[in-house]
């Protein structure tokens, strides 16, 4: 349990990929603003980010992001007690942003700068959306760069279960998406284009890193997929998106599921928590939620807005931070490939 301090209010600042976002957190829990400009629209027409335009328009909009997260918010920078920022993982010309921009307030205001791990902050989004959830608990982080099945031992207390051993799941539902014409990104589109379909029409196969229960792996999940589309496409028929949709989601979400399930189990947990892009899926909350009733569990998973990369999930994780004085000087960099603290179980 966190010892509370007063109102401590946290200006947390996201650019790991493409979405500039920024948002004043109070005491980890109440989001005062949280403001998200998506480079959506543009990175569309290129069938996924491009890095490059994502940091020149980084660039161009964190400034004016920050200064209506403050109006939002009702403050001004004297009101803030630290500024968090995302150190990575994630692309590093976004990441650049973001720590610089950090990094220069920090300095000018003479305030604590605090450098946050990217998938922490999808963990600690739970804790704006489940005020009262607190660790130990199992969680699924699941987007479209990373899946992985930890153990939330403590707050910044991790242990790696599972991970992807190939695409994360959220890569595979774009490339899916992307190879049936739905578009990007992929898994929004594949969500709503399953709720038509029949999730058995197609049989697909579920996929198992032997030897290792808890781990992923989606690239034969989604070869199998494309073949089926090219097979019909070859025949000459049309493919049948909702069908392959539907049936697609199927084996992403059992897998899934399935794993979270097991490790909760195994590890005697009754708290199960999801986070990242991919957990606003639709028929992941539904399986996930059905699963764990069965089992007796408690199951938690943000509010939509606080699954896509935004700055309050970073200002949430990095409250405790704050309460320790674990803070960064001005030598901070980005890490593209910071790995997320705790040992991995092999």
């Amino acid at each position: 349990m966190i010892e509370k301090k007063g109102k401590i209010r946290i200006l947390g600042i996201e650019s790991s990929c493409d979405e500039t976002a920024a948002a004043v957190v109070e005491d980890g829990r109440r989001v005062i603003s949280n403001i998200i400009s998506s480079q959506i629209d543009i990175h569309t027409v290129y069938g996924g980010v491009v890095p490059e335009i994502a940091s020149r328009l980084h660039c161009q909009n964190i400034n004016g992001v920050i200064k209506l997260s403050l109006k939002e918010a009702g403050l001004g920078f004297e009101d803030i007690d630290a500024i968090a920022v995302t150190a990575g993982p994630g692309l590093v010309g976004a990441l650049l942003i973001g720590v610089s921009e950090a990094k220069a307030l920090a300095y000018v205001l003479r305030k604590p700068l605090i450098a946050v791990h990217h998938i922490e902050g999808h963990v600690a989004a739970n804790y704006i959306s489940h005020p009262e959830l607190e660790p130990p608990y199992v969680c699924l982080i699941v987007s479209g760069g990373h899946t992985n099945l930890c153990i939330v031992k403590d707050f910044e207390s991790y242990e790696i279960i599972g991970k992807s051993v190939d695409d994360a799941a959220g890569e595979a539902y774009d490339k899916v998406a992307r190879a049936v014409g739905l578009g990007y990104p992929g898994g929004p589109k594949v969500d709503k284009a399953a709720k038509d379909g029949d999730p058995h029409a197609i049989e697909l196969p579920l996929g198992e890193v032997s030897g290792r229960p808890y781990d992923f792996t989606f690239s034969g999940l989604k070869s199998a997929a494309l073949n089926h589309i090219n097979r019909i496409r070859m025949m000459g028929g049309t493919v049948n998106v909702s069908d392959l949709a539907a049936s697609f989601q199927y084996a992403v979400v059992t897998s899934l599921v399935e794993r979270t399930i097991a490790c909760a189990k195994e590890f005697g947990f009754r708290k199960v928590a999801m986070a990242g892009g991919v957990s606003a899926n639709s028929g992941l909350r539904a399986a996930m939620q059905f699963a764990c009733e069965r089992e007796g569990m408690s199951c938690y998973y943000p509010e939509p807005i606080y699954c896509t990369d935004n700055g309050a999930m970073i200002a949430a994780a990095a409250y405790p931070k704050f309460l320790r004085g674990d803070f960064a000087d001005l030598s901070l960099n980005a890490a593209p490939d910071l790995r997320l603290s705790g040992s991995l179980r092999r």
